[in-house]
């Protein structure tokens, strides 16, 4: 905690040093730091910033990760211009300028705002920090445009950001030399980590959406700064901010799924979409001297999935659902004027969004922040829907879980079908085939259906939908290939056989997810069969045989298919119940896992998730839990039908007998008479760990309440026992007791390792399972034999992750003592 809060402030207070020995040297012919050295250095610090902020903010929401991320944004595009400038791409007179000032305007705010509610929330070493770059940053802009300011203001700015920087780092080292004992004033991270935890957290607080907000201002001033006459041109010194921006919005976007916050996450990830278009857009005339049109089907298309995003979203929060509002006004005004970004009325909207933007910032993080919450009218929409009968919000520690475990990411199939819908739309506009770049839609493919829809995948691959994910992924690489090689100019004549080769090929991976899809529901056999209409038409436009109109009614059929998607999924994620449904699965399974009962998934890293095992034990059920070694079943001891429907449900063999856990000796206490002091002794040193001790069968199993169901646990002369090297194994037999134990897998088969593969295995034969991921060891206990311990002679059954040696050296100390 403390090592990466240092982190961010030491990379701020490093980047500021670098810019005021720059700014102070400026006056000179020659800076004493060349540009592009200047520019490489604030990349290369930006990228520490921002792995110190996401870092930091996986613990709590606190307001150095908006500090350390919009710094890091700030001094990556700040880079990239700098090392334009160093490499002699901005010659012209006013260059420099006009490509610095849009990003100068947009951190001047932004970081004004983050010190402003640092000074509120009494975080004073941040706030004099902020304050202190958008001080900088102000004065830079002044100083383009005024020669009465000198650089030295800039460079003095940029010298306070050191000394308190400097401050800090001088207080966290005494704090790690005293051993926490002494520290100065505002540098004690152990006292603000203590009030943090005070505040009442909610599981709907996305820590992530003020950077997002503060990104969403940068290319709002690119343009708005050009409308206003700020700035004298668009150009490709403006590109760094805009791209930055778009790269950092699908980073935001990926952290928003991991802050549980699906509708964030989707506006994210629209918003990129337009970033990285609009610096596209501004790349354009260095290679043709026009500028390019839009696609208006595609924007109109674009405008409704914002209109029925912000709908959505203003269920959960009006507020953020009248921001939206913009970007649907923003759409609209890009599709009625042909040169898009370039024209008047689009800017006009960039400077509404700028400044609500600047707003809705101002308001999350001061929320996130303060203990006085700035009204949002969140309780208004939910008091409201809870007088409906028929519409009810998802709510609760569950929201997001999977059917399977649990998941570190809320579901992206949402984004994944909007993508699909925006790609599809775009390659209406077929362009001119002499100049396929002078129509805007390689952004709109590439980045909506290519590298949003791989987002998409990946993350439902991390939720174990393996099929899901697998879709989305062959969609994505299909997209970008082909849209690429459509509509970049890369495709002609020489190429149409290769590409027919290549398409042919996706076609074969997609008839076996078609197949695949019949199992899974009626809508993803849609969805996956009309984009064979999609490669139907890439096929014969490859071949030259495209039919008129063919490929228009495509897109439009698939387009539909995964707007209805759009609109299930949507529904599905924010209300309880299936408001538009996706259908059964066409052909229904009758083997493990085709069942309609669902086996209870429950993450581990709970507490509750561990009581709700419990009791599913203590009323006779079966588990599948975690351990040190690989995945478990289990049963109660004392409940001898769950003992008993364990043996059955594993087609137990006679030489495979099931053993028995404890979590404490003292369980065993009662008999401890019975066994002899050596191999007491000897259970005591080598437990608890991943060691199997194989005892003499004798009275004390009776203790366990086992009665006839004894006979299923070890030989008859003979019991493997041990106590599990896990937290979580040990609480659940604190709650049950002795528990009866043996491999989450049939008879024979290999061990079983992720919490997918126990219902996998077992089906509905295991009526709940602990999920913690994948096992820490892929490698069974080792089971020792010490039915002979007695005569100082014990052996091996097998021979695990613990090795021979070891065991006989604990042996050797027992017997020492």
């Amino acid at each position: 905690e403390s090592l990466h809060s240092s982190i961010g402030l030491l990379g701020i207070s490093a980047g500021a040093l670098l810019l005021a020995v720059h700014f102070y040297s400026l006056p000179r012919a020659a800076p004493l730091i060349p540009s592009t050295a200047l520019g490489v250095l604030l990349l290369v610090l930006s990228s520490l910033l921002a792995y110190a902020g996401i870092w930091r903010s996986l613990r709590n929401a606190s307001l150095l990760l908006s500090l350390c991320l919009t710094v890091s944004v700030f001094w990556c595009g700040y880079g990239v211009v700098f090392i334009l400038e160093g490499q002699g791409v901005l010659k012209d007179t006013g260059d420099f300028c006009n490509a610095v000032v849009p990003g100068l305007v947009t951190f001047t705010l932004a970081l004004l705002i983050i010190a402003a509610v640092g000074f509120l929330c009494r975080e004073v070493i941040l706030a004099m920090i902020a304050s202190a770059v958008s001080l900088a940053s102000a004065h830079e802009v002044a100083m383009h445009y005024s020669p009465a300011f000198g650089s030295s203001a800039v460079a003095c700015n940029y010298m306070v950001v050191c000394l308190v920087g400097g401050y800090f780092a001088l207080g966290r080292i005494l704090y790690f030399l005293t051993k926490e004992k002494a520290a100065l004033p505002g540098t004690d991270l152990a006292k603000k980590k203590s009030h943090e935890q005070i505040q009442p957290s909610s599981g709907s607080v996305n820590p992530f959406a003020v950077t997002g907000l503060i990104l969403n201002m940068l290319p709002a001033s690119v343009f708005g700064c050009r409308l206003l006459g700020v700035t004298g041109k668009l150009f490709i010194g403006q590109v760094p901010w805009l791209w930055a921006a778009g790269i950092y919005q699908i980073g935001i976007c990926i952290l928003s799924y991991r802050a549980m916050d699906v509708l964030m996450a989707t506006f994210f990830g629209f918003t990129s979409i337009l970033k990285l278009a609009g610096g596209y857009c501004l790349l354009y005339p260095t290679w043709q001297p026009e500028e390019p049109s839009f696609p208006t089907p595609f924007l109109v298309v674009f405008a409704i999935l914002f209109a029925v995003l912000a709908l959505f979203l203003t269920l959960k929060s009006p507020v953020d659902g009248l921001y939206l509002l913009v970007y649907v006004a923003y759409c609209i005004a890009l599709a009625c004027c042909p040169k898009g970004f370039f024209e008047g009325g689009p800017q006009g909207v960039d400077v509404a969004i700028f400044v609500a933007s600047a707003l809705m910032a101002l308001i999350h993080l001061y929320n996130a922040k303060a203990s006085a919450k700035i009204p949002t009218g969140k309780g208004a929409v939910k008091a409201l829907l809870a007088r409906s009968s028929f519409l009810k919000l998802r709510e609760g520690p569950d929201l997001h879980a999977p059917y399977l475990g649990y998941s570190k990411y809320a579901d992206a199939e949402v984004l994944g079908y909007a993508c699909s819908v925006l790609a599809s739309f775009a390659i209406t506009m077929t362009g001119d085939p002499q100049a396929p770049l002078a129509t805007v839609v390689i952004p709109w493919v590439v980045v909506a259906g290519g590298i949003l829809k791989l987002l998409g995948g990946s993350v439902a691959f991390a939720r174990g939908k393996t099929l899901e994910s697998s879709a989305f992924i062959l969609y994505a690489v299909m997209w970008i290939i082909w849209g690429l090689t459509r509509y970049a100019g890369l495709y002609g004549p020489t190429r149409s056989f290769h590409a027919a080769v290549g398409i042919i090929a996706f076609m074969l991976f997609n008839g076996f997810i078609v197949f695949c899809t019949l199992f899974l529901n009626i809508a993803w056999f849609l969805y996956s069969l009309t984009f064979f209409l999609i490669t139907i038409s890439f096929l014969m436009d490859a071949i030259h045989a495209l039919p008129a109109g063919y490929d228009i009614a495509a897109t439009l059929i698939f387009g539909l298919v995964s707007f209805y998607c759009f609109l299930s999924a949507l529904c599905n994620s924010i209300f309880e119940g299936s408001c538009l449904l996706m259908g059964r699965p066409i052909v229904q399974l009758s083997g493990v896992g085709g069942g309609m009962t669902k086996c209870l998934h429950l993450p581990a890293r709970k507490a509750s998730s561990v009581k709700r095992i419990a009791d599913i034990l203590k009323n006779g059920g079966t588990c599948g839990i975690p351990t040190d070694t690989v995945y478990v079943l289990v049963a109660a001891c004392n409940r001898p039908d769950a003992v008993e429907k364990a043996h059955q449900s594993k087609r137990q063999a006679q030489d495979r007998p099931m053993s028995l856990w404890i979590s404490s000796l003292k369980q065993l206490e009662p008999a401890k008479h019975l066994f002899s002091p050596l191999l007491w002794d000897f259970m005591e040193a080598a437990w608890p760990s991943p060691i199997s001790l194989v005892v003499p069968r004798g009275e004390w199993v009776d203790f366990l309440g086992m009665k006839d169901s004894a006979k299923y646990v070890g030989t008859p002369q003979s019991v493997a026992i041990r106590i599990p090297d896990c937290s979580v194994t040990t609480h659940l037999i604190d709650l049950v007791g002795p528990i009866v134990v043996t491999s989450a897998n049939p008879t024979g088969e290999a061990d079983t390792t992720h919490h997918n593969q126990v219902y996998a295995k077992l089906g509905d034969k295991v009526d709940a399972v602990l999920c913690d991921g994948p096992s820490p060891e892929n490698i069974a206990s080792t089971v020792v034999d010490c039915t002979k311990i007695d005569s100082g002679n014990i052996g091996f059954f097998r021979v695990g992750i613990i090795p021979k040696s070891q065991v006989l050296q604990i042996l050797e100390q027992v017997q020492k003592k």
